[in-house]
């Protein structure tokens, strides 16, 4: 077993059992090795809990077969994730509603027999763009209101 120095008071944790080192050499066995290709973590967050909290805390970490440490990271990362995720699925919607109000406005005229001049097709196209995103709030916010009774 190959074993590597580590100089004091350098704080060196274990990635498996989150124990602090007593020894003053790190066992490469014990999950030491950086993936290669990865960019190292070299930044940390720190922040206090109740002893209740960090039992709750370290329940869910538990259950999902993770360190504290690696769990919350997760957790933390995965919540910017989904912001984004939520910013992009809200532009999607708001696209889908002006398709929507650019089609019904454009057939009803059409199925008419009537056709549009390019400067009526215009004008539909600018209202489209400047109302859409209103009309999807307006959209969203009748479905809260209904699922909400």
């Amino acid at each position: 077993m190959r074993t590597f120095p580590v100089p004091p008071g350098t704080g060196v944790f274990s990635l498996k059992s989150e124990k602090r080192m007593t020894n003053s050499t790190a066992d490469m066995a014990i999950g030491f090795r950086r993936i290669k290709g990865r960019e190292p973590r070299t930044q940390s967050i720190a922040t206090r809990f109740t002893r209740s909290e960090e039992q709750s805390l370290l329940a869910r970490a538990e259950a999902n077969g993770q360190n504290l440490r690696e769990w919350a990271r997760d957790v933390l990362l995965r919540v910017t994730v989904d912001e984004s995720r939520g910013e992009m699925e809200m532009h999607i919607f708001t696209e889908l509603v002006g398709i929507q109000m650019l089609l019904m406005s454009a057939l009803d005229p059409m199925l008419r027999g009537e056709k549009m001049a390019q400067e009526q097709l215009a004008a539909l196209y600018r209202r489209v763009q400047t109302t859409k995103a209103t009309r999807a709030q307006e959209l969203l916010a009748k479905r809260n209101l209904k699922k909400e009774k």
